[in-house]
């Protein structure tokens, strides 16, 4: 992580949920697996930092999702916005990019589980890609 530029804000589309970031993450990862494609309607891309950085101004809206046996996917309860991913037992949180206010001063780092990306796009912009993770093995 890192501590450079000015603190990360964001929320959802309605304003039910907002919340302030303590901390810089390095930048954004983008997910292209099945789950996320359905969540977002596209590709996922998010930001990872440590679950206790993260403060709330409002959260009466969000809502959790089981998405599987690992993990759950927070969204607003109200108008729909895509939000987290965390999972069980970890201290980071997954949030995504696209719910930060902007500019971010961030960039992409790299794509993961492109094995799972859909048909209709290419992966062209150079990045490091990763079939069945987001991380290097």
């Amino acid at each position: 992580m890192s501590g450079q530029g000015r603190a990360l804000s964001g929320g959802c589309l309605c304003g039910g949920v907002r919340f302030l970031l303590a901390e810089r993450p390095d930048g954004v990862v983008t997910c292209h697996c099945g789950q996320c494609r359905r969540f977002h309607g596209h590709i996922g891309a998010y930001i990872t930092v440590p679950r206790d950085t993260v403060t709330f101004d409002a959260d009466a809206t969000l809502s959790w999702y089981r998405s599987s046996d690992i993990a759950e996917r927070g969204f607003c309860g109200r108008c729909g916005s895509s939000l987290f991913w965390k999972g069980d037992g970890k201290s980071e949180i997954e949030i995504a990019a696209g719910s930060l206010d902007q500019p971010t001063g961030l960039t992409t780092l790299r794509h993961g589980y492109v094995a799972g990306k859909a048909d209709y796009y290419e992966i062209t912009d150079g990045l490091e890609q990763f079939p069945a993770s987001s991380e290097p093995e």
